[in-house]
């Protein structure tokens, strides 16, 4: 057989914006019309494998209710629009003429004779945005076709026929013609026999049939059942002109996300339901000397539909391109699908090292395409993704708690695959960390409780996220975790948690940072089982409103857990390979930085709370007690602090909602490290920060009132430097304007030792107004001022004399380590909290040397020592 008629090539998404790699950027590159073509489109599904996926050219909603079977696709649900969308094929505002056809085979009765039953296209499917994608996932359209009792309908109006019912196999014709401002549409029914058995002419506004062509099965059922309700085959889509797009497939290969660590390069790439397909391969390939070298074959047969590639050794010194090669042998044809990518060269050589920020996605912006504009222009080199990469009802049609383990894993996959969709171009070509967080695992709250099995037995809602442990099966969360996590460095400690749930807490090591990447909700203890009675938990929050939390402080009770805190006194001592700069990345900060009306009882409220003006300050608030957050349990969350401080580490997280920048405090104000809570990019639960202060009348936008010291409700001190609230901006849609959606980035200065944080609200082009920040931001400390206290006392200056290397300095009181940490110079003097003898020790990393002295600290010390 000729291998050039049996082969066929496809490159994915290569038309996206990426950052970096010097690709170029183009803000209107996805806009959601584009050239004009002349179309001959027909499906090719007899020429696949029966699988549960329909095929790249496709958007499937639901995507675990389509299926390809004996060539055909068949919708296997009964339920409310379930629909097919093309993704290669739009019509846009010219004036051409179309036709499109299909092959439907009608299988369940619940059609059969419904009048509100409905079967056929839609076109002139348009989302909320201007792009095929918003339009596959959310779009309105004009619906054509045949109800169940034999009828037509053509957008609102219904078409009376000679048939009693629709018939068990037709095909089904429209043709459209321009005329006028209008589209004449005729439309016809065919039987087995390929005689017209009925037909209807309407005329339409031509603007109605711009957008994507669908296919659509409709019930009345508004949960889905599974029910075989129709099958599609032969759809044909012709025109002199309408847009048309390989580049806009997706899948089978749909992204991909890597990190480099310690010269050992993990790559997870996102795959789709194509397993079912025999002798395929999934081939990593890397290019070099301007040839494609094959790394590792394997095969797709994770549940998650993913793929973890490890190459050891790593050693390359400047940026080479990978890409993913799936290849499928149909029936009449092998298909080779590639995604390309690059390994970036690890920024060791520079002074800057900029992470992005992100967190808490929903789809109200979908597909985010102003986020990736906007963070192009930044070109971050690392993407940080931390946690909510989605939520339970991302897509629509709500979540499945239960069912069948496959559809529940294609279930997520379709929520997971759509953040990709958004942000896979911002981590193409960088280095990413993902870590997930409750929402993930489909939890309004987790308190994971070591692994612990939740109490469904009330339902999935409030009282099993309150019973502790995990509402899904533990084979369900080790699947989502290694979507997620399986890319990162190893983990420190792999040994699985109850029920067999597996850990990806790690350190990363990356251009001079060294990350600790924790989960902060896996092991913390459920409020219900370690606080009195008397609390009257719901959903982490205290009922009883004579209930004093504060008095709580040192309960038997579990944030991190004690095999986390052993890593973190492991990681805080750890400066080998030239780590400069600590930084902490979790899900949630360890602070409450929130209030509520002072007469709430939770945060059921925030959603419907009041969007006040851009300067009104907003009264009678109290903090909250939130024990979702990690400000609870105070006396563990006082413990993480005090490891963190130990390495001046610098803490990033997500979850909240709203930005914030914070110092922590233990012993007093201040005297620990700072964090940084990025904002959500699209913001479901719209949290505020407007305590109750004094000086209300010197608020203003600008100069935020709030700023300075305050007791969150579990009585930990924090200092407020920044906080994002949502205001009115007068701009549409409201929901994704209103709420205080953004980004962050923050930028590692190495020599300097300095750490500045950005923090921009998602309406601005940072393009343009890259300074129009979040109040308050940009925001520079310095490594030094993550942990610091009023009094200090200093040690003599100490110079090295080395010329090979600086070394990793570890102070102690005694025998306890007061911190460590490697100087930016071999000239440093050390800071301590108390005067008199201190223990230093010098451990030089290329000689394997350590050396110990005895130095004394004085309120003023201008003496000098070298070592």
């Amino acid at each position: 057989m000729n291998r050039r008629n049996y082969l066929k090539t496809f490159s994915l998404g290569a038309i996206l914006p990426a950052i970096g790699m010097n690709r170029p950027l183009n803000s209107n590159v996805l806009n959601f019309f584009g050239g004009i073509k002349e179309v001959n489109f027909k499906s090719n599904w007899n020429n696949w494998f029966d699988m549960k996926w329909v095929g790249p050219e496709y958007w499937a909603n639901r995507m675990q209710d389509w299926v390809i079977e004996n060539g055909r696709a068949v919708c296997v649900v009964s339920g409310t629009d379930r629909n097919l969308n093309l993704l290669t094929i739009q019509k846009g505002d010219n004036t051409d003429n179309f036709e499109q056809e299909v092959e439907i085979n009608v299988l369940s009765s619940e059609i059969k004779g419904n009048t509100k039953a409905f079967v056929g296209f839609k076109i002139g499917v348009r989302g909320q945005f201007n792009d095929y994608r918003s339009a596959s996932v959310f779009g309105k359209g004009l619906p054509v076709g045949l109800t169940g009792g034999g009828d037509f309908i053509i957008g609102e109006e219904v078409f009376k026929t000679n048939l009693l019912q629709i018939p068990d196999s037709l095909k089904l014709k429209l043709k459209a013609t321009y005329k006028n401002g209008y589209y004449k549409l005729n439309v016809s029914a065919i039987d087995s026999s390929s005689i017209e058995i009925a037909s209807v002419e309407s005329m339409v506004e031509a603007e109605k049939v711009n957008g994507n062509f669908s296919l659509v099965v409709h019930t009345q059922h508004k949960k889905a059942v599974k029910n075989k309700t129709a099958s599609f085959s032969n759809w044909k889509v012709t025109s002199t002109g309408l847009n048309y797009s390989e580049e806009q497939l997706y899948g089978p290969i749909c992204f991909a996300q890597y990190t480099l660590h310690k010269e050992k390069l993990k790559l997870t790439t996102q795959l789709t339901p194509f397993e079912k397909i025999p002798n395929h391969k999934v081939i990593l390939q890397f290019k070099r000397d301007g040839e494609w070298q094959t790394v590792e074959t394997q095969t797709n047969s994770n549940p998650g539909r993913a793929n973890n590639f490890i190459i050891e050794h790593w050693k390359e010194t400047q940026d080479i391109p990978y890409r993913v090669l799936v290849e499928l042998p149909l029936r009449n044809q092998v298909h080779q699908y590639f995604y390309d990518g690059t390994i970036a060269k690890e920024p060791l050589d520079k002074n800057e090292v900029k992470a992005g920020v992100f967190s808490c996605n929903f789809h109200y912006g979908f597909p985010d395409q102003d986020v990736c504009n906007n963070v192009s222009y930044l070109d971050p080199d690392i993407i940080l993704f931390l946690g909510d990469q989605f939520y339970e009802a991302t897509g629509g049609y709500g979540v499945m708690y239960e069912g069948d383990f496959d559809d529940l894993c294609i279930e997520y996959l379709r929520k997971w695959l759509l953040f990709g969709w958004s942000y896979r171009e911002l981590f193409r070509h960088k280095p990413c960390a993902i870590i997930p967080d409750d929402h993930d695992v489909y939890h309004g709250n987790v308190w994971g409780e070591g692994g612990a099995v939740a109490d469904t037995s009330k339902g999935f809602g409030a009282s099993s996220q309150d019973s502790g442990g995990y509402k899904m099966s533990p084979e369900w969360i080790n699947m989502i975790q290694f979507t997620q996590t399986s890319h990162l460095p190893d983990p420190y400690d792999a040994r699985p948690v109850k029920q067999g749930i597996g850990v990806y807490y790690t350190q990363w090591k990356y251009a001079g940072l060294s990350f600790a990447i924790l989960e902060d909700r896996k092991f913390k203890s459920a409020p219900m089982h370690v606080l009195p009675k008397e609390a009257d938990i719901w959903n982490g929050w205290i009922q009883n409103e004579n209930f004093d939390i504060k008095k709580y402080k040192d309960l038997d009770a579990e944030l991190l857990g004690k095999r986390q805190e052993d890593f973190l006194e492991q990681w805080v001592q750890d400066w080998n390979d030239d780590t400069q700069i600590k930084v902490v990345l979790s899900q949630t900060n360890l602070a409450t930085v929130a209030t509520l009306p002072k007469e709430a009882r939770t945060d059921a409220v925030v959603p419907e709370l009041k969007i006040p003006q851009k300067e009104e300050y907003i009264l009678g608030d109290a903090m909250t007690a939130d024990m979702d957050s990690n400000g609870w349990p105070a006396n563990k969350r006082d413990k993480a602090v005090r490891i963190i401080r130990k390495a001046f580490a610098f803490h990033i997280a997500g979850d909240q909602h709203m930005a914030s920048f914070v110092k922590y405090g233990l012993e007093e104000f201040g005297d620990s490290g700072y964090a940084f809570a990025g904002p959500a990019l699209n913001n479901i639960w719209p949290r505020r920060f407007w305590p109750p202060i004094e000086n209300v009348k010197d608020h203003t936008y600008k100069k935020p009132a709030f700023l300075g010291n305050h007791i969150d409700g579990f009585g930990n001190k924090m200092s407020v430097l920044g906080a994002g609230n949502p205001y009115q901006t007068d701009l549409k849609p409201a929901v994704l304007y209103n709420r205080a959606n953004g980004y962050g980035m923050v930028t590692f200065n190495k020599k300097e030792r300095s750490i500045k944080t950005e923090c921009w609200p998602r309406f601005v082009d940072v393009r343009v107004n890259r300074e129009e920040q979040y109040p308050g931001w940009p925001i520079t400390i310095n490594q030094y001022d993550c942990y610091a206290k009023e009094k200090e006392y200093l040690l003599p200056e100490l110079i090295v004399e080395s010329e090979k290397e600086i070394p990793l300095v570890k102070l102690y009181d005694a025998d306890e380590l007061i911190y460590a940490y490697k100087p930016n110079s071999n000239t440093f003097q050390l800071k301590t909290f108390k005067e008199g003898v201190h223990k230093v020790i010098l451990y030089f990393e290329k000689e394997d040397k350590t050396e110990e002295h005895l130095l004394t600290a004085l309120v003023i010390n201008k003496t000098s020592v070298k070592i």
